[in-house]
């Protein structure tokens, strides 16, 4: 199954199934995605019935507009690290983005005033389905609920202010989560898929998930050491080689620019950019 959030034609917020070119309203079953992730079964029965909205009649949110914490891993592609000159890290690289820092799947990405050295950062997004600590690495299939694209739009400037990465990765709108979560069990064998970032077309990011540095099952580990994830929760996995940043000279985004963000196993993440209002 595909699920997403959305807002209706009237502008009111739900959440619903993908199917076709149309999106099952499901709002009345719960109050929001994540409070639903453990009923996949139930869900399943309701993906018969037929879609209530077109596509393109509703508003995409974040796949999961309101998580309890999306969780962020840095330099965990080997690609990445080889192009920044580092040696991979003896751990995973953890910090956090803010909920208000993410729009939804054809929602205008904010380049700040602050800064023009706004950068794309395509990733592979893992939705948590459950309430989970101390996960060992056998048995991360039992709280994975799906993937989804991630664009993790990064104000480099304000990145390397120290060496906390918090300020450059929360900028206001400045990342985009989407257009929606494909279930662990649509997707398949996710480290075959193909994690591509397009700039106007351009390819300027591509590698296979199995490029990982911390693969998903020793990040879950890792995360769920320290603490306990809820049913929402979202792992953003790291960005592949290709950033912006190490381009001569560097390729930031721009006002009335274009950016994609494609998992083979899960769809199409588009977002332009606009400049702060």
């Amino acid at each position: 199954m595909k699920l997403m959030s959305f807002r209706r034609p009237d502008g009111s917020p739900s959440w619903g199934i993908v199917k076709n070119e149309g999106v099952i309203d499901c709002g009345h079953l719960a109050p929001g995605l994540k409070h639903a992730l453990w009923a996949m079964t139930s869900l399943a029965e309701r993906a018969t019935a037929h879609p209530d909205y077109r596509l393109s009649e509703i508003r995409h949110l974040p796949v999961v507009p309101d998580p309890d914490k999306i969780i962020c891993v840095g330099l965990n592609y080997m690609t990445h690290i080889k192009e920044g000159g580092r040696e991979p890290p003896p751990k995973p690289i953890i910090f956090a983005r803010f909920a208000n820092s993410q729009v939804g799947h054809g929602a205008p990405l904010v380049r700040p005033n602050a800064s023009e050295t706004f950068d794309y950062e395509g990733e592979l997004a893992v939705v948590i389905g459950t309430r989970c600590r101390h996960v060992a690495k056998a048995d991360v299939g039992r709280v994975i609920a799906g993937y989804a694209c991630y664009n993790e739009g990064s104000v480099r400037e304000f990145q390397r202010h120290s060496a906390q990465f918090t300020p450059g990765k929360n900028f206001y709108h400045s990342g985009a989560f989407g257009p929606w979560m494909v279930t662990a069990e649509e997707a398949g064998d996710i480290t075959k898929s193909h994690l591509i970032t397009r700039l106007n077309g351009q390819e300027v990011q591509h590698a296979t998930v199995d490029d990982l540095c911390f693969d998903i099952p020793t990040l879950i580990e890792y995360i769920t050491t320290f603490t306990q994830l809820e049913a929402g929760d979202v792992i953003v996995t790291g960005t592949t080689g290709g950033v912006g940043a190490y381009h001569k000279p560097p390729l930031w985004m721009k006002p009335g620019d274009t950016v994609e963000v494609e998992v083979s196993a899960v769809g199409v993440l588009r977002n332009t950019v606009v400049g702060e209002g």
